[in-house]
């Protein structure tokens, strides 16, 4: 099989990774990829979002799937572009429609559908810039801290918690004046859930699914869970109060009504489906969605995946993922990530990446690297996920901040309590 594959962040760097191992694998593409992911295939100069640019090379490759590792194509309708091009039709796109990624690409789209099909999530109203004043006055009715989430994609960041009223309104009129542009232009003001975070990730054919490994990432960019939202500075797999009973109350209360309201609606979901959940006193309830795999949660779950990734995808296109074998490994595996100094604000690219030769023990995956005059130099605010599997948490952690402290570059920056809230 010949795969494009779409993005060029850490994430990516584990797909193609994965996908090399495949039997089935033939050639790959990576657009636009970055210096990790051209260890596994060819980075060509895509733009993700261009589909007439993607479909010539498509065409003139003979691409036979594309997978979409972010979300911004899939939400602009990659899927449905390619299903309505006769040229197209025979390229597989793992990923769902356009108005099935609206369960990423708009909260408020994603709380009206939990709540015609009875999903478990916080009490929430949407408000506009019109309906200010209510959202003013929604805001009065709940406890804090208080949780302001933009509508639109927002690259991780349009998610804000605020611990007192006042602070809570000001927030409220600068998302609705433009802080997130166009994404803040309508606001989820939701009740604050009181629990331990985690995200649980579905490959489904549209009927059938299967569960991956449960996750949990950190997403402040200071340790204790302190300062800015980032995109992730780390994760953990699997989170071990997702036991099977807790797992099985997330499948019929979660997975389960989600792929049968998107049935019932005619929408057709083939890809996967990460749950953003919150566990509250052994209940889960539904953060949000997103209509691919997260980062940094796929460099943690994939090392862990011993089933053939391909294999799996072709499933999901054939809907045969009920008879697919689905093998994890029982160990455990932990990812931290190396940042550039400012990130999630302003910070400085093109630094020299040293000693990365010296690494052992562990996956370096590549989130923000360029490849220059033979050089690795930094391109990005996230920089490098590093993970590590062992029979435990603490030996999984123990190979990350080894190697974390071996690899350098000029402002290299990385929260030391990984998984240490975790750790029995």
């Amino acid at each position: 099989m010949k795969i494009l594959l779409l993005g060029s962040g850490g994430r990516e760097n584990a797909l193609a990774w994965h996908i090399a191992k495949s039997q089935k694998l033939t050639s790959l593409f990576i657009a636009p990829g970055n210096a990790g992911t051209e260890d596994f295939g060819k980075n060509v100069p895509l733009n993700i979002t261009d589909f007439e640019e993607i479909k010539r090379f498509v065409v003139e490759n003979k691409i036979d799937m594309v997978v979409a590792g972010s979300e911004e194509s899939l939400v602009k309708g990659i899927h449905d572009y390619f299903l309505a091009d006769k040229m197209l039709k025979k390229t597989f796109v793992v990923g769902p429609c356009k108005n099935a990624a609206l369960l990423e690409g708009s909260k408020d789209f994603a709380k009206k559908f939990m709540s015609r099909y009875k999903i478990p999530t916080a009490e929430h109203a949407t408000f506009s810039s019109p309906s200010i004043l209510e959202g003013m006055e929604f805001l009065k009715t709940l406890p804090p801290p208080f949780v302001l989430k933009a509508d639109g994609l927002a690259a991780g960041k349009g998610v804000l918690i605020v611990n007192t009223l006042s602070e809570a309104i000001t927030i409220l009129k600068e998302m609705l004046g433009g802080k997130f542009g166009e994404a803040s232009r309508k606001v989820v003001v939701e009740r604050y859930l009181e629990g331990m975070e985690l995200s649980v990730f579905v490959a489904t054919d549209g009927k059938n699914y299967k569960l991956l490994p449960s996750a949990k990432d950190y997403k402040r960019i200071g340790e204790g869970d302190s300062g800015l939202n980032t995109g992730g500075m780390g994760a953990i797999s699997p989170v071990h109060f997702a036991n099977k009973e807790f797992l099985q109350k997330v499948q019929e209360r979660i997975v389960e009504p989600t792929l049968k309201g998107l049935q019932n609606e005619g929408i057709l979901y083939q890809g996967f489906l990460f749950l953003g959940l919150m566990n509250v006193k052994g209940n889960p309830y539904v953060i949000e969605y997103n209509v691919r795999l997260g980062d940094p949660e796929t460099e943690v779950i994939l090392p862990l995946l011993k089933s053939d990734f391909l294999e799996m995808c072709e499933a999901i296109k054939n809907g045969t993922l009920d008879s697919y074998h689905l093998e994890i490994d029982s160990r455990v595996a932990a990812t931290v990530m190396l940042v550039s100094r400012g990130y999630p604000k302003d910070y400085n690219s093109g630094k020299i990446v040293r000693h990365l030769e010296e690494v052992s023990d562990c996956y370096v995956f590549h989130a923000g690297t360029k490849k220059e005059n033979n050089e690795i130099r930094t391109n990005g605010g996230r920089v490098f996920s590093i993970t590590g599997v062992a029979p435990t948490l603490e030996e999984a952690l123990q190979k990350c901040y080894k190697n974390a402290a071996i690899i350098d570059f000029d402002g290299k920056y990385y929260r030391r309590d990984i998984g240490f809230d975790l750790k029995k």
